[in-house]
């Protein structure tokens, strides 16, 4: 008798169907994550959905949408609460930004400092000086990620749990975020940027926030990747390849890739799956609970 599957095994199973039920569909005879004009997006997109379904899924139509960031959060959140004894603290998963972005965060905090000047600027200005500068600061850094997980600053007593190892007024750790004695503001730990597919410059703008969120912090770097359906490796490779900017990329069903590209026989998406895969920028979408972990 083969046991069961594991919790995680069980929760990317219900991720799956989540999807299934609302994004990850046939319409017209053609996956949703697939592009409708490439026979090998097309093929490879149906194999994974042939190895990825339950009997009984319903796969009608219905177009993907904001689902897809709303889905992978909750399994997200589901999987990463169940490594609390590995990694504990006050953590919450948002799919819902403030109007300020990254600015809610301790690391970028000074610029939503930087913005409210700018708006003072531009309230002041009679003859029109300010644009170039609000024109240099704020499309830059402006970021509003998919998905951010984010950690409150701990109280002395917390700190304090095991043994007395701080006390109040002691001239010791008086500026690090970690301390709610230090600071009220929560400290960005992640930021994951959902794309059901890449078709267009448009999933480059991964890059671009991975930058930003880069050159623009004060303090240490959150993680920053990219949770993806997209069945092609080659577009893939446009966002995953090369280092520097993201930590990584995560598909949403890797091994279900895997299989669908090895009965499709397509020596070059293969090798290209391959060098993502054995390079370390691609991963799947159970291993991401764990490195968030890190």
């Amino acid at each position: 008798m083969n046991p069961g599957p594991s919790i995680l095994g069980e929760l990317r199973s219900q991720y799956h169907q989540q999807l299934q039920q609302a994004v990850w569909r046939y319409v017209n005879g053609k996956p949703t994550n697939a592009d409708k004009d490439s026979d090998v997006s097309v093929r490879i997109a149906s194999g994974m959905l042939e190895e990825a379904a339950e009997p009984g899924t319903a796969l009608a139509g219905q177009t993907a949408g904001k689902n897809f960031t709303d889905i992978t959060l909750v399994f997200l959140q589901e999987a990463f609460s169940r490594l609390g004894h590995i990694r504990p603290g006050q953590w919450e998963f948002s799919a819902s930004q403030a109007n300020i972005g990254i600015a809610a965060f301790y690391q970028y905090e000074h610029l939503a400092i930087l913005q409210g000047f700018l708006n003072n600027l531009q309230k002041n200005d009679v003859d029109g000086s300010s644009k170039d500068l609000r024109a240099a600061f704020v499309k830059d850094y402006l970021i509003t990620p998919d998905i951010v997980v984010s950690r409150g600053p701990l109280e002395d007593e917390a700190i304090n749990g095991h043994e007395e190892f701080i006390l109040p007024g002691e001239k010791v750790a008086h500026h690090t975020p970690f301390r709610a004695a230090n600071n009220q503001t929560r400290i960005l730990h992640a930021s994951v940027s959902c794309k059901w597919t890449i078709r267009s410059d448009r999933a480059q703008n991964s890059r671009t926030e991975a930058l930003n969120l880069i050159r623009n912090r004060k303090g240490h770097t959150p993680h920053i990747v990219v949770v993806t359906g997209e069945p092609l490796p080659t577009r893939l490779a446009s966002i995953a390849l090369g280092t520097g900017d993201l930590d990584c990329v995560y598909h949403m069903a890797l091994f279900e890739l895997e299989a669908a590209i090895n009965k499709s026989r397509d020596e070059s998406q293969g090798e290209m799956l391959d060098t993502l895969v054995r390079g370390r920028r691609l991963r799947d979408i159970s291993d991401l609970p764990f490195d968030l972990a890190l």
